[in-house]
């Protein structure tokens, strides 16, 4: 019953249990009136110092008071709620909480009155709102997952100079024609509680033979990021992910799945750059040792607050093979497991930080050889040293960035250093460099420093610039290695629309192979005074949907 109605029936009720109707002579109207004064309004049931929360009326006398502000007290600071109430107490308070509906109620009158063509319109939007959802929860293919959907064409070419296998014209005709190659990826979210998170990404390419594949004559430096294929081949959908997530609280997360990589487990990224990945190398956050994205079957735990966090993970990439024997690489059936000598993985600790609009982080990963082969981010020698046998790692990384609070002529700039040291008798007879010039790799380094300014020349363009030294062997138990090399990439993004972007861009590499475009020894035809370089473009196209 609405009270409106139930303080319309108050006075007859009240009738019918009085046997004796009061008369005026056995009221103090005087008291009557102080009680349905103004004066003795009041704004809060705290007032009443007679009436406790523990009181079976207490919250219906709180919405008189605090919604309607038409119960009064007396002049003592009571309610006197035991107290019998008179026919002319229940008139006054009837009367007081009268005067405020009908004051409401004109008051509501006239604001619909006046908003009457404004209230038409938006009863209209919303009729139409509710047919279009009626339409959607009709039409979607499922109430707890969103598809989320990008896909990256790439038209460019290399072009070689220096020494390789004979001469810089060697190089181009193992990676030297203008390819057009594809990346595409298809993500299914689901959440059950508004709060977790499983992920299935679908991923297809046809990177594998293409002059950006980073692999064309042995591990070098111009694999770009978006460089995929599936191992069965070109043009194959395969699971690129597959994991769960979801908040235990107190700040903390947990992550795992069968198909999770080490960046899914990470409460942030250290780095702004690039708002559009290029090289692959510039991927890293500058320390690809710490941050090796190994990908298999993990799990991670995170805690966050205020900024700070703290992320800890484990992966395996050959969590799928029940052979705990020697593994060589990721994935190729000679062994694996969880937790065994012969999982290739990788355990990741990282303390950071992330503010407004600067962050920073340091990462710590042991890794089991074969954990992640470099590929795009080190020289051929480094990427045997820790893509091969059964040795380990220790990787650390440095990293942070820091952003400009308004787009304009200063750039956001971020920058990592990340050091390796390995097991330099394992990495030695896994080379099969036993007895030559170049032998027991004992560490490597790397750096880089990123450029990206937003709004450039037209807002939501962006242009982006970075340098570095990719990882490079740096000590040895015998010999020294001349393994150093640069990398830059220059690119502009071409914001077309909101969902479609064009990317070109420029790259040059000093000396991809590294030791080995110096040593003879090692590599026939390389040249010891003349080795490789390497120079590419390209046109990224852009399109997520």
């Amino acid at each position: 019953m609405k009270l409106f109605q139930k303080l319309l029936l108050a006075p007859a009720a009240l009738g019918l249990m009085a046997p004796v109707a009061a008369t005026a002579a056995d009221m103090n109207l005087a008291g009557v009136n102080q009680y349905a004064s103004a004066e003795e309004q009041v704004t809060s049931i705290t007032q009443f110092s007679d009436v406790q929360p523990t009181d079976w009326a207490y919250q219906a006398l709180s919405n008189l008071v605090e919604r309607y502000g038409c119960v009064a007290g007396y002049p003592n600071g009571t309610f006197a709620g035991r107290k019998a109430m008179t026919r002319f107490e229940a008139a006054a308070l009837l009367n007081a909480c009268l005067d405020r509906v009908t004051e409401v109620t004109d008051q509501l009158k006239k604001l619909m009155k006046e908003f009457e063509k404004e209230l038409a319109i938006l009863k209209g939007r919303v009729d139409g709102l509710e047919a279009r959802v009626g339409t959607l929860e009709a039409n979607q293919f499922s109430t707890t997952t969103k598809l989320k959907g990008s896909t990256y064409w790439v038209l460019g070419a290399n072009s070689f100079g220096g020494n390789f296998s004979g001469g810089g014209n060697g190089a181009s005709a193992i990676e030297g024609g203008t390819t057009f190659n594809y990346d595409l990826r298809l993500d299914l979210d689901t959440s059950f509680t508004g709060k977790d998170l499983l992920r299935t990404r679908l991923r297809a390419g046809n990177f594998g033979a293409s002059g950006f594949n980073g692999g064309g004559f042995g591990p070098s430096l111009n694999a770009l990021e978006v460089s995929f294929q599936e191992p069965a081949g070109a043009n194959v959908v395969g699971i690129d992910r597959l994991f769960y997530q979801f908040p235990l609280g107190s700040g903390f997360t947990f992550t795992g799945g069968p198909r999770v990589r080490q960046d899914d487990m990470l409460a942030m990224w250290p780095s702004a750059y690039p708002a559009d990945t290029i090289l692959d190398v510039f991927t890293y956050a500058g320390a690809p040792g710490a941050y090796n994205l190994t990908l298999g079957g993990g799990a991670g735990l995170w805690w966050q607050k205020d900024g700070f966090s703290i992320s800890a993970n484990y992966v395996s990439s050959n969590s799928n093979v029940g052979q705990p024997g020697y593994t060589v690489a990721p994935g190729d059936g000679t062994g694996g497991g969880v937790m065994t000598n012969a999982a290739a993985s990788s355990s990741t600790i990282q303390l950071g930080y992330a503010g407004s609009n600067w962050g920073a982080a340091f990462a710590y990963t042991y890794a089991q050889n074969g954990s992640s082969v470099y590929g795009g981010n080190a020289t051929p020698l480094a990427a045997f040293a820790s893509g091969n046998g059964t040795g380990t790692s220790n990787n650390y990384g440095l990293s942070a960035y820091w952003t400009p609070k308004t787009a304009g002529y200063v750039p956001s700039i971020s920058a990592g250093w990340g050091y390796s040291s390995y097991d330099a008798a394992n990495t030695q007879a896994n080379l099969g460099l036993a007895g030559s010039p170049i032998s027991g790799i004992t560490a490597a380094q790397n750096w880089y420093v990123g450029l990206q300014w937003a709004d450039a020349f037209v807002k939501g363009n962006s242009l982006g610039m970075a340098v570095g030294q990719p990882t490079f062997v740096t000590a040895m138990n015998s010999g020294t290695p001349q393994d150093g090399n640069f990398a830059w990439e220059w690119w502009y993004k071409f914001q077309v629309t909101d969902h479609i972007s064009v990317t070109p861009a420029i790259f040059y590499l000093s000396n991809p192979q590294g030791a080995f475009g110096f040593s003879d020894a090692q590599t026939a035809g390389l040249s010891t005074t003349n080795p490789l370089t390497n120079f590419g473009g390209l046109i990224k196209t852009t399109f997520k949907f």
